[in-house]
């Protein structure tokens, strides 16, 4: 039985140093510079920068990246994310083909999408999302397209929206653990989060579709183990096919503090335990990201599913 971590008081605001394991590759420059001259030419936002990702220089390096639909100003007030929050402007109407266009000119294999909350819109920006599904796929047919979308508010209209598009993998992160929901998503609920998998699933299954699921978390946030794999279950039982889970990490002083740094271990150990659970794949390191590796964890599944 795995034991129980210390839970550090929030209270206990002092900032700990990275460990070892927490070193990032800085990569080649030079393919840097292209995607990073590419985004700012297409007036495109990606979550690597706005995000702070730590891995933004090797997936740079390997010319991918993460688009953000909507703009860079977030509608919620999540205390761990650095995107900007308040009132955003109009959608960009360029920005689907803009998008397209990146992935043609990145000659990406998998494209991952993500975008801001958009409350202010009707749909929570569900036709932006689907139209911008539409645009990749009909420059890039043969790409696969992976998006990982707000709750829209428990909105079934608007997921459905999304799903008209067919995107082959549908991600929304639950971040936390229900616990802390007040605390780290306290615009969210995270009995929605898991009914909006629930019903992309459902979907999925009656339509009979290859489409994955897939949902990642947070560690090092004031969780205990137990606590992760209690939400590993809640994942499996709404028949979420991916996870991930990464180490926490402060964008700025005036987010959420880290309350301790998981070792690799445990996350190996969360892997087996996911894995034991039924989950295609889990990717779980202290530097995985929603959208690390992304290509590798769904490739043969998809690949699978069209050949069966």
């Amino acid at each position: 039985m795995a034991r129980e971590l210390p839970v550090v008081s929030n209270n206990q605001k002092i900032r700990q140093p990275k460990p070892e394991w927490l070193r990032i590759r800085l990569g080649d420059p030079t393919n840097q510079n292209r995607v990073l001259e590419l985004i700012e030419g297409l007036n495109l936002h990606t979550v690597c920068q706005e995000a702070r990702c730590p891995n933004i220089f090797e997936c740079w390096s390997d010319r991918t990246a993460t688009f953000m639909l909507g703009g860079d100003i977030c509608t919620r007030h999540c205390g761990f994310c650095a995107v900007g929050k308040g009132k955003p402007g109009e959608l960009d109407r360029e920005e689907p083909r803009h998008v397209a266009e990146a992935v043609a000119h990145l000659n990406l294999a998998h494209a991952v999408i993500t975008s801001v909350n958009r409350d202010d819109l009707p749909d929570g920006g569900a036709a932006h999302w689907a139209e911008t599904i539409r645009e990749v796929r009909a420059m890039n047919p043969s790409c696969k397209v992976e998006v990982l979308i707000p709750d829209f508010n428990g909105d079934e209209d608007a997921l459905n929206t999304v799903l008209d598009a067919q995107p082959d993998v549908l991600n929304h992160n639950t971040e936390t653990i229900a616990r802390l929901y007040r605390r780290v998503r306290p615009d969210a609920v995270y009995e929605q989060s898991l009914t909006l998998l629930q019903r992309a699933a459902a979907r999925r299954d009656r339509e009979a579709r290859g489409m994955l699921t897939k949902s990642g978390i947070m560690v090092g946030l004031g969780e205990t183990f137990s606590e992760v794999v209690d939400l590993m279950k809640d994942l499996r039982a709404v028949s979420c096919d991916i996870m991930t889970i990464g180490q926490y990490l402060q964008p700025h002083a005036r987010r959420l503090p880290v309350e301790r740094y998981v070792t690799p271990a445990e996350f190996a150990e969360w892997r087996e335990i996911g894995m034991s659970l039924g989950f295609h794949h889990v990717e779980s390191s202290p530097l995985t990201r929603s959208s690390y590796h992304a290509r590798e964890q769904a490739a043969d599944k998809l690949v699978t599913d069209q050949t069966s």
